[in-house]
Parts: C-alpha cells; structure tokens; sequence
C-alpha cells in the first residue's frame, strides 16, 4: 500500500496449545507500517470450542494455581531435555500467553519470535484475586538465532484480559528497547505505554 507500508491476508487454522485439538480457523490481515511501529493486526476466528468450555478451563487453571500452599517458583522451563514438571504447566501456559504480546510488539516484517524458555518465575502473593508472577523469559529470534532476554510480569484473572509489563535487553538491541505493558485477550492486545515495574 503506497506512502502505508505492506498489508498481508491469513487464512490458518489453530490447534489447542496443551492437548493438539482444532481449536478453529482464523482469517487474518497484518498491515506493517513503513514507519516503526507495531504491525496492525485484525482477525476474526471461527472456534470449535464454546465460551462456557473455554471459561471452565480458564478457571481450572486458575485454581490449580489460587490453591497452591505456598508461591510458585521455577528454573529453566523447560528443562535442557524438553521436559516440563506437571506441577509447572500452568505457569508456562501462562508465559506462553504473556510473551505473545511481547513477540507481538517486538516482531517486524523480517523479525519473529518464539518462546524458548521460562529462565525462571516467582509468584507474588496478592491481597485481592489476581494472580501475579514475575518471569525471565528467553526469546528466539528469527532469522537472526539471538536469544533475547526479557523480563515480564503478568497479572491474571479469569474474564479479565491478561496483563503484561515487560522489559526486554540483549547486546545489539539494548539501546532501542523500552519498557511496555500490554493487556491481551482473544480479541488481540492493546498498547498501554509508560508502565514500570
């Protein structure tokens, strides 16, 4: 698109990220603009799951964590052979969630991301219902191979949009990079600049 930038159209299908199940079809446009700044992004999904579904699933995970009897913490998830402790499964579905938003902002026609490792989490313990964890995360990028090292932290709660604030360094980025905070849902992020931690 002249004086705009590129524009590309989707279509693709999703799967369930723990079981491999269909989860829908999306059709997509992604506009990235000739000035920096993030990609625009507009999708509309078809889900095989109902809401009701998915919102029992969200509040399992939730509670698995609410009723844990002291605060989770982790190292290097998952580990050197690919492994993941049961026990720490909803904290990495967590951070898979929070880093997209990351990967959403970082990304650029010629630069994606994915999540390689949780370096570690804390979680804090909070007065009112949110649940709240500190994460270092590793980020692969592409093409490039580096490892980006970012720290996020992300408050939940169920029928609320996942709240992330990050901070993200590496050696030939670490000039450019600022501090954001992102609030994500099914119907995409949405920027709320400024945040510290």
């Amino acid at each position: 698109i002249p004086e705009s930038g590129h524009k590309y159209y989707l279509q693709f299908s999703t799967e369930d990220y723990r079981t491999g199940e269909d989860a829908g079809n999306c059709l997509a446009t992604v506009l990235y603009p000739k000035k920096k700044s993030h990609p625009v992004v507009s999708i509309k999904c078809s889900h095989t799951k109902d809401q009701k579904e998915i919102q029992e699933e969200d509040n399992r995970l939730y509670q698995s964590i609410r009723h844990q009897s002291k605060p989770i913490t982790g190292n290097n998830i998952p580990d050197s052979y690919g492994n993941i402790e049961p026990a720490l499964e909803p904290v990495w579905a967590l951070a898979v969630a929070g880093s997209s938003s990351i990967m959403w902002e970082k990304s650029t026609e010629t630069l994606g991301y994915f999540l390689a490792q949780v370096k570690s989490v804390r979680q804090w313990i909070r007065k009112d219902d949110f649940i709240e964890f500190d994460y270092t995360v590793l980020l692969h990028e592409i093409p490039t191979q580096e490892i980006i090292s970012c720290h996020m932290r992300l408050m939940w709660l169920p029928g609320h949009p996942l709240k992330v604030k990050h901070f993200c360094a590496s050696e030939s980025h670490a000039a450019d990079e600022a501090s954001g905070a992102e609030s994500g849902s099914a119907a995409g992020p949405s920027a709320e600049k400024g945040a510290n931690f």
